[in-house]
Order: C-alpha cells, then structure tokens, then sequence
C-alpha cells in the first residue's frame, strides 16, 4: 500500500529551517538543564520515599503540605496529580508526596511518620475503631474475630481470611476509598450480621494511603542510574559499528548524531516542562533511539541503492530521490504509532504520561531528523571530501608550474658562471 506516488519534493532545499529549529531546541534544552541543575529525576534514580495518597473528594495539598512539614526534618513534595476527565467519572483524587535523601532507615522512618501524620490528619485514630480504608486484610480479620464470634456468626480461620480479602478487593475495585459501608454490598459471605459488625468495628476515612508506597535506597538509585546512562551509550554505539560496516563510517556518524540529537532535545523539553525522568522514560528513549536508527537506515540504504544504479549523478539528487521513494512507508509508519502514542498521551493516565510523552516528541523529531539531519551531515561530508580531491591536483600542477621558473634560473646563473 503506498499513499504517495512518485512524488517529487526538494526536501533538502529545507534542510536549513529545520537544522535551525533543532539548534533552537537544543541550546533550550541545554540551557534549562543547566539553570535547573540536570534533568529532574524520578524516585527511582535520585532515592527516596514516593507515596500515592487517593482521597474521597478534592485533595487539600496545603493541608497535606503544612503537617508534614511540621512532622518531617526536610520538606517533603506534595504535587496533586487528578485528572478532570477523571474525576467526572466519580474515581477519587490522587497526591504524591516524596521525601529526598537519605539511607534505608531514615527512608522507613519517613513513610511512617507520613502515615502517621496522614492518619493524624486526615482519621479518627482516638476512637479505637479500625480505618477500612487503610487497613490490609489480615488486619480486617484479625479485628472481626472476635466480635463476629460474639455475635454469633461462626466462620472458620479460613473463611474469615475469604471474607476480608473479599471486602479487601472490592474495596480496592472501588479506586481504593469507599465512603458508606453500603458500596460492600455484593461480596460473598457478606451478610446484614457481618455488615453490622463491620459498622461497629470499622470507620471510613477520607483517603488511603498504604497500598500504593515506594521506597527507593541512595546506593539502588546511584545503580539505576548509571545503568541507564550505560545502556543509552551502548545501544548508540552497537548501532554505530553495525552502521559503519553496514554502510560507510559516515553514515554511522551521521545516524547516532541524529539518535544523541532526538535523545538531547526529547530530555531538554522534560527539563523545560519540568517533567521527571523515571525508568519508564529511559525505557521510552531507547526505543526513540531504535525507532529513529530504523528509520534513518531505511532511508540510508535507499541511497547506497540509488547511488551505486546511478553514480554520476549529484548525491544531493539521489538522496532527495530516496526520500521520496520511503516516503510513504514514513508517513506510514510514524503516523500510526503517532496515532498510537497520542492516545497513550491523552488517556492513559499519569503512570504512562512521562512514557508516552517522550514517544510523542520522539517520534516527531526522529522522522524529521531521519531527512534533516543524519542525510546533510552525509551530503556534507561528501561535498568536503569531493572538493579537497579537487583542489589536491590543482594544488600539485600549480606547484609544478611555479617551480620551472626557478630551476630556469638556477641553469643559467651556472652557465654564466661557466664562462667566467
């Protein structure tokens, strides 16, 4: 299926526009991570504590804020993260709250005292009651034991661990926070007794947050990090050598310039809109990276085609021909998994945003670069190793025509010596 032609566009007549854009983009990028520091790095390299807290109705940042930063020595971040689209279809609001730094233990003793200061906050911690909320399904079965015994509902061990883990699930089914009791209603061995119990036994807080926790130690994300940054470098350099060989050493070079370029200005735009780098973000560079190596090799290998039918003819010709010839497999190609990553982008909520915003603006930049970028630096370098083949043997006849003079010369003055 081919959507163009025989199509015949000047693409580099355009490449100026386009390299400009890029080294706009860049020297941004640069500029940004330096005033910035680096890029901002998730949990997962820089260490720390990350929490996801969900709650009933609107999140009070300021409030989830102020007591921690009463409760904790260095001031933690709380950033909300609802989704209008989301909430309208009744699921709860979402925080994160983080802390930076230190070893496994103060890490530990972080998240306790978060969640000390939320149940502080936010529960009914005096009341003696159970939060249904936050409490795991061993801790639901061992407070209904006993008072389900009382009330003479017999269950065995195992089929009291069922039943919370039941209650348990569907309360996880309902995004975590269940506000009336009622919204149980359903779950096997749930019966008017049982829910009687549980009302005396249990109270609803207005947020959970036990179950959705992740701590990360300095030396693990010292460890993560530089594995990615070795992975980077290693994906970039096998595809040199495999390029260099497949092809010529330029059109290596020109390909991992084009894969450092799509890398380079894909982290600059994350730094300039303040957007962390987590594993799933180094997970999209990498693919960035293959997707733009294919597609400037597709392109690459139409030209040493092209080249070696018709080698009299201006490279510039040929590698404007061999885009066009791969133009609809690009369009193709990139349109679809554009269309893919868009809606990545749009619906797949916050755990993916980072991923599939770095596969949208790679994939923008890796199919302009693919044509603008890695095919110039070829042709420049084509140009220069043309003219200096050129200018060699004028160089050499024009030092041959300046030495006749001379060696005339130095014949007569010893003629003349001669006859003196």
């Amino acid at each position: 299926m081919e959507l163009f032609k025989q199509t015949n566009f000047d693409f580099l007549r355009y490449k100026w526009p386009f390299i400009g854009a890029s080294l706009v983009l860049s020297v941004a990028g640069l500029v940004s991570l330096a005033i910035n520091g680096g890029p901002k790095l998730g949990i997962e390299f820089k260490g720390g504590m990350e929490m996801t807290v969900k709650f009933a109705s609107e999140p009070p940042v300021e409030k989830v804020r102020s007591a921690l930063a009463a409760a904790l020595q260095s001031p933690p971040t709380v950033q909300s993260i609802a989704d209008p689209d989301v909430l309208a279809n009744g699921a709860t609001h979402d925080i994160v709250i983080g802390t930076e730094g230190g070893n496994d233990e103060v890490l530990a003793r972080n998240r306790q005292i978060v969640l000390d200061t939320l149940a502080k906050t936010f529960g009914q911690p005096g009341n003696g009651k159970l939060d249904l909320n936050n409490a795991s399904a061993a801790q639901l079965s061992d407070r209904l034991r006993d008072p389900l015994q009382k009330a003479g509902v017999q269950l065995s061990d195992p089929q009291l661990a069922d039943l919370a883990k039941a209650i348990a699930a569907k309360r996880d089914h309902l995004s975590g926070v269940i506000t009336n009791l009622d919204q149980l209603r359903g779950v096997d061995g749930l019966t008017q007794q049982v829910l009687t119990v549980l009302n005396q036994e249990c109270y609803l807080s207005s947020y959970t947050a036990a179950r959705d926790i992740q701590i990360v130690g300095p030396k693990v994300g010292d460890e993560l990090r530089r594995q990615a940054v070795n992975a980077t470098l290693l994906a970039l350099a096998g595809m040199l050598v495999y390029i260099w060989f497949r092809f010529e050493w330029i059109y290596g070079v020109g390909a991992v310039i084009a894969c450092l370029h799509d890398t380079i200005i894909t982290i600059g735009l994350f730094s300039i809109f303040g957007k962390e780098i987590t594993l799933t973000v180094i997970a999209a560079l990498l693919t960035l990276v293959g997707y733009s190596m294919n597609d400037t090799i597709v392109i690459f290998d139409r030209i040493r085609e092209n080249n070696r039918l018709n080698n009299r003819e201006p490279l510039g010709e040929v590698i404007n021909r061999s885009v066009n010839q791969t133009l609809s497999r690009t369009v193709m190609t990139s349109g679809l998994t554009f269309l893919a990553v868009i809606a990545l982008f749009l619906f797949g909520g916050p755990v993916l945003h980072g991923f599939a915003f770095a596969l949208v603006v790679g994939i923008l930049i890796g199919t302009y670069s693919s044509v603008f970028v890695a095919s110039p630096i070829v042709l420049f370098w084509h140009n220069f190793a043309d003219a200096r083949r050129k200018t060699a043997p004028a160089a050499a006849v024009s030092g041959m025509t300046s030495a006749a003079p001379k060696q005339g010369e130095e014949i007569r003055s010893k003629q003349v010596k001669k006859v003196r």
